[in-house]
Parts: structure tokens; sequence; C-alpha cells
């Protein structure tokens, strides 16, 4: 691990927080770095969680963060390579052509948390971050982690049965091939439009960071997503488990009000399907109500969510 700058920065998240950048190593598009942001407890009790985002995201539930801070934990988020305050000039966001790639992102902020007297983390991984979470522990669990959170993690994809059976599988393995051939989506920002207050909600983010529309995935990323999930179906998470989710998913005949308070990008009966299965020890808890992501949910939703990973956190000794 190599350090770009020689200390922490300011973070743009305001005064309590700080960044660094870190340093991996060239690949197929360049060079790579990821972001590690953090914000630190008085307590400094030795306990930690690490947060990781998901899809066309980056790291912005500031007031998660400092729920988690006030009540004694240090907080630290990584935005992995490619996305967020990692990207860099020139290269093309979100590009991935293995999940494992982002494992690396993940040791480099661990490096970072036991260098400052962490001794154990609680993972949280939402979205696609929930699958490289969740793939991270099944392969490559490291002793400081003891537990697992995921919020809504993208454990299945969210299409009829012959797009998942069929149309997937193909498409993977054309993306060995031809990695950068897009595939086109239908544009829908209705899940946006529930989130950013330039549409009425509650949340101001960089829309260069989290656009509106999630843009077209390309035939390496749709390879990489396919491939861990099929990889983490075979595998076990030895840690114990917290899956949240919504009650409910939008579909495309629903009202649009209903992208209020549900899940919009993925299907919650597949969350719950496959999380259950990830490991010996998974507490599942579905939130009525809940977005996609539950940490950007309504104001009464959230609170549910912090209390009950708290108490869960409490339950398992962390």
């Amino acid at each position: 691990m190599k350090a770009e700058n020689t200390g922490w920065r300011a973070d743009h998240l305001g005064p309590d927080y700080e960044m660094r950048y870190i340093t991996q190593p060239d690949d197929y598009s360049g060079k790579v770095r990821c972001s590690v942001i953090r914000r630190l407890s008085a307590a400094r009790s030795g306990k930690a969680i690490l947060y990781v985002h998901g899809f066309s995201d980056y790291f912005l539930q500031k007031e998660m963060a400092d729920m988690f801070v006030a009540s004694g934990y240090d907080f630290y988020a990584v935005d992995l390579r490619k996305y967020g305050r990692s990207l860099m000039k020139g290269q093309k966001m979100f590009q991935v052509r293995d999940m494992h790639e982002y494992f690396a992102d993940i040791d480099a902020a661990i490096d970072l948390m036991r260098e400052e007297g962490v001794g154990e983390i609680a993972l949280f991984g939402h979205s696609t971050g929930g699958l490289t979470t969740s793939l991270y522990m099944s392969e490559k669990p490291s002793p400081t982690i003891k537990a697992l959170m995921l919020n809504s993690p993208f454990l299945d994809w969210n299409l009829p049965p012959l797009m998942r059976k069929a149309a997937i599988p193909a498409v993977s393995a054309l993306g060995r091939f031809f990695p950068d051939i897009q595939v086109r989506q239908k544009p829908d920002s209705g899940y946006a439009e529930t989130l950013s207050t330039r549409h009425g909600g509650e949340w101001d983010y960089r829309t260069e960071w989290k656009p509106d529309i999630l843009p077209d995935p390309d035939m390496g990323w749709i390879r990489a997503i396919h491939r861990a999930q099929q990889s983490l179906r075979r595998g076990s998470v030895k840690v114990p488990v917290l899956l949240m989710h919504s009650a409910e998913s939008v579909r495309r005949t629903d009202a649009k009000e209903k992208y209020s308070r549900a899940d919009a990008i993925l299907d919650v009966e597949s969350i719950s399907r496959y999380g259950r299965k990830l490991g010996a020890d998974v507490t599942e808890v579905a939130f009525e109500g809940g977005l996609h992501d539950l940490a950007l949910s309504k104001k009464e939703i959230r609170e549910k969510m912090y209390a009950v990973m708290l108490d869960w956190l409490k339950q398992h000794d962390l």
C-alpha cells in the first residue's frame, strides 16, 4: 500500500471528516487509486464500521456515519477505484472486469484502520458493495472483521427468469472477449427523483459521481457481476450477517408514488432468497417503506434501521 499524500486531508462532508487517496497498481485502463474516508469517535474504543458503497454511487451518508460515531464507533468508508472521490481524469466511471479488483481497495482501508488502532471491524456493504463485501468475506475474510452488515445487497439480477437464466450468462460469456461493448438500458430516473433535493427529495449529492440515470453497463461489468454472484452461491460467510432490505420492490407497472416507499433497483424477494443462504448465522430484517438504499429512506425508516444495526452489533459484542 502506498499513500499518495503524507496524511489525511479535509473531506467535503465537513470538518469532522477526513480522506486520503491510496495508490493501487495500474490496471488494464492505466493508473488506479481508491479513497478512504474517516470520522473518528471520541471514545476510540477500537471498534469501527467500514462502509462500501454501491454502483453509480459513493460515500455520502453522513447522517448514518454520525450516528455510528455518536454510538462510540470509528467510521470509515472506501470510495472504490473509478468511483466518487477516486475518479481520475480520463477514467471510465465504474469500470470493472472482475469484482476481485475491489479486494485491494478493501484491504487498503483495513490496513489503515489497523494502523490507527482498530481491532474489530463490522464490514458494511450497500447494493453492489453488498455483493463485493459478501464475496470478500466468503473468499478472503480478514480476522479483524467480526461481522457483515448488508443494505439491499445485489445478490441477483432484477430481471425476468429467461433474462437471468439465458441472456445474462450469454452476455457474460461474450464479455470475456468484448468487455467494452455497452448494453443499452431503458432510462429511469424515478429512484433519483425520490432522493435529490433538485427533485423535492431530502439529499444533496454530487451528480457527477451519482448520476440521476444509471449509466449503461458494458459486457465486462455484467460478466464481473454474474461471476461474483455465481461464486458467492458456492461459498459461505463465516461471520454473523445482518441482511436488511425493503419490504417491497417497484415494478414497471406500479404508480410513480411507489418509488418513494419501495426498492426501485433490485428484487427484494431475490435479496431474501439468496441472502438467507450466505452463511449459518443470518439475521434478516425487512423495512416497510424502505428505499433501495435504506440509509436514504424517510427519517422514520432510517431511525428504525439505525436501531436495528446498533442492537444487532451489541448482541454480537461489537
